[in-house]
């Protein structure tokens, strides 16, 4: 089967990349996409359907919605969509939107919340379902917007894997879309005529959280200078732990023996210099 536009051709080849380089689907798969009905969501199971017609590998896929229970939210819409493409859906009803102010932390964000919420329903539907692997449509904008948000807000320095196991070791939650731009994602969705379905969260599209700041900051930047979150993305893939304040990764005194082997390749009067810059630091 030939691609229906060089969008979908390009789409193809950057996530079988993405699937390649980080062992996202094996043979014999059965991929779980978490569909909430937004864009990225609709883009991926759209491009793992049609990787899965023409891979090399044989994988099957179910699409599962979770919906939050808020008014008005068209998960009838989801559904018919998926049924006309001919594609297996599970929609589950729960009541997370009704329990958020009542679970909501100091130190949480209603967005956190509702995805740590909504995880713990897709890791049992993923037993329930038989699933072997859970697609999120986490987007590159998505990795970049997160490794800032840790740094600016929450002091570490961390995005999100491509390729995650969940502390139990019983579910693999996979990202295959670490490449793929929310710009792309949402041409895509678009050109797909897929029902783009807005989750109905009172706190969705809230400019004051920081998600959104972070987003318009991206934004900012990236018109002044072309290409910065692409370099962002490969930073996240290039990291030189010795050049990083975490003592795990470089302990002190794996710094001092270096430093003394360094030394003793010194000059004397500079070694005894050094040495006692070191002793003065040890006090």
């Amino acid at each position: 089967m030939s691609y229906r536009s060089p969008l979908e051709a390009r789409l193809a080849k950057t996530v079988t990349k993405a699937i390649t380089d980080f062992s996202l689907i094996e043979d014999g798969d059965r991929v779980m996409v978490g569909l909430s009905g937004g864009k990225d969501s609709w883009a991926l199971l759209q491009i793992l359907d049609v990787l899965r017609q023409r891979a090399p590998i044989s994988f099957s896929l179910v699409a599962v919605n979770v919906d939050s229970g808020y008014e008005d939210y068209r998960h009838d819409l989801i559904a018919a969509a998926c049924k006309e493409r001919g594609w297996e859906c599970r929609i589950v009803h729960t009541s997370i939107g009704e329990v958020m102010d009542d679970l909501l932390e100091t130190d949480d964000t209603p967005c956190s919340l509702c995805a740590r919420l909504r995880r713990g329903v897709l890791y049992r539907l993923a037993d329930e379902v038989g699933a072997t692997k859970i697609a999120l449509g986490h987007h590159a904008d998505d990795f970049v917007e997160t490794l800032l948000l840790n740094l600016f807000f929450a002091g570490a320095l961390k995005a999100m894997p491509a390729r995650l196991v969940s502390d139990s070791g019983a579910h693999v939650v996979i990202r295959p879309l670490v490449h793929v731009s929310e710009e792309e994602a949402r041409q895509y969705a678009k050109e797909s005529r897929l029902p783009i379905i807005g989750c109905c969260c009172p706190a969705c599209g809230d400019f004051g959280l920081q998600r959104q700041r972070v987003k318009r900051l991206l934004m900012d930047l990236e018109r002044e200078h072309p290409g910065v979150k692409q370099s962002m993305l490969r930073a996240l893939g290039n990291v030189a732990p010795r050049h990083l304040l975490d003592r795990r990764l470089n302990p002190p005194r794996d710094l001092e023996a270096a430093a003394a082997h360094a030394l003793a390749r010194r000059d004397p009067d500079d070694v005894r210099r050094e040495s006692q810059r070191l002793q003065l630091l040890r006090r």
